[in-house]
């Protein structure tokens, strides 16, 4: 079967400014160099002229480009922007009034690039056998979704906002890619490109499990993952739609309890360090910044908040319903990610927090007690990571955080 190509959404800009490392070949000529394109007036402006879509076409092997100012980590604590270089074939088209950059590669070199974006180069081969395995299933997954619904003349119904008068409840997930098959921030997988140094290890790990998916009963699997579970894993509903999924089970963990600065350094990248106590954390809100938080991030005026109320939560205690209950207005939020950006000026790590009042000289404190980095479903990479360190086998890292699921070669 010949390799899929996937396409990658990079940035969006007004204007983008990249550099052609080597010849290039675009509407007819072989160019190379600085290079900038600019939206204007429903198209694109390049050399003087005006485009609809523009596609920049390696003329050899090893060839790269380089994008200015590409976000990494929006809307996240270590948000930032940085220059990153790609491999593969460049497409400029015109979205939502801006330039659209789309990156076109091969499947298999994207999953080297994503195994050395999602963490350290440097992780033992078992762990990072079974990262390959993951974000090739969950890739080639969304690709076929994606496939499905162009297919059909409407949508499936998928709602990831409910309002009603006493609740507001969103989910965020991957359909609303509609120009490329993913993004390359932490919304889809991170993808950097060929930025972040790989090692022969990364190369080993996709070369050696080319081509093998996680499959359930047959189909291959969403095969989600974060960074750490906090000590038990989390149901595919606590943070999407009201579906689980067989082997998106919650399980114990037990493994990403560590300080080990060598496994860490060898999962986290340089901006990921700069977070720290992230399998047990506390973050206090007096009343008066929490009230402000809350209105700013819902632009709801709930008066004074009085309390916090967890009123669901799921089997790794990842809060999908909380309660706010003002002096002006109560409501209820969800889900998982929609609580931890109401809570916090980017993220909070993760919704598995119990909530502390303290009154002292007439202030009131909330402290949130949480565990766990991120959503918490399916693969815990600190977790893996310390197995794959321990002798864990790939196939046995990824049969325990994905009950059920068979690993077979697509």
């Amino acid at each position: 079967m010949k390799e899929p190509l996937v396409s990658v959404g990079i940035v969006e800009a007004l204007q983008i400014r990249f550099t052609l490392n080597v010849p290039y070949q675009a509407k007819g000529e072989i160019v190379s160099g600085e290079q900038v394109v600019e939206y204007e007036e429903g198209g694109i402006r390049w050399n003087g002229q005006r485009y609809q879509e523009l596609m920049f076409a390696p003329k050899g092997e090893n060839a790269s480009f380089s994008l200015n100012e590409v976000s990494i980590g929006i809307n996240f604590h270590w948000e930032r922007k940085e220059t990153q270089t790609f491999s593969g074939s460049l497409r400029l088209l015109v979205f939502d009034g801006k330039v659209c950059a789309i990156n076109i590669l091969p499947v298999e070199d994207y999953l080297v690039s994503v195994i050395s974006s999602e963490m350290s180069a440097t992780s033992s081969l078992e762990f990072l056998k079974a990262h390959a395995v993951i974000s090739r299933s969950w890739l080639v997954a969304q690709m076929q979704k994606r496939s499905k619904l162009a297919q059909q003349k409407q949508k499936d119904d998928f709602f990831s906002f409910k309002k009603t008068e006493n609740s507001l409840i969103r989910w965020y997930d991957r359909e609303d890619h509609t120009l490329y098959d993913v993004c390359a921030d932490d919304h889809c997988q991170r993808y950097q490109g060929i930025t972040r140094a790989t090692s022969p290890t990364v190369e080993e790990a996709v070369r050696s499990t080319c081509g093998q998916v996680l499959k359930y009963n047959g189909k291959i699997c969403d095969a989600r993952f974060s960074k750490c579970c906090g000590g038990r894993t989390e149901l595919f509903s606590t943070c999407w739609e009201d579906i689980d999924k067989p082997y998106l089970q919650s399980v114990e963990c037990g493994f990403c309890n560590t300080k080990s600065k060598r496994i860490l350094s060898q999962i986290l990248n340089n901006y990921d360090q700069e977070t720290e106590d992230f399998y047990r954390w506390t973050v206090s809100y007096t009343q008066d910044e929490l009230s402000e938080l809350l209105a700013t991030k819902l632009k709801i005026d709930f008066g004074k908040v009085v309390d916090l109320v967890p009123e669901k939560r799921g089997p790794s205690g990842r809060i999908s319903m909380l309660k706010i209950v003002g002096t002006e207005r109560t409501l209820t939020i969800g889900k998982e990610l929609f609580i931890r950006r109401s809570l916090s000026q980017s993220h909070l790590f993760s919704s598995a927090f119990k909530v502390e009042k303290r009154e002292e000289e007439g202030v009131t404190t909330f402290i949130l007690h949480g565990s766990g980095w991120g959503h918490g479903v399916g693969l815990c990479q600190i977790g893996a990571a310390v197995m794959g360190e321990r002798g864990y086998t790939y196939d046995q890292i990824l049969l325990h955080y994905y009950p059920g699921a068979s690993i077979e070669t697509v």
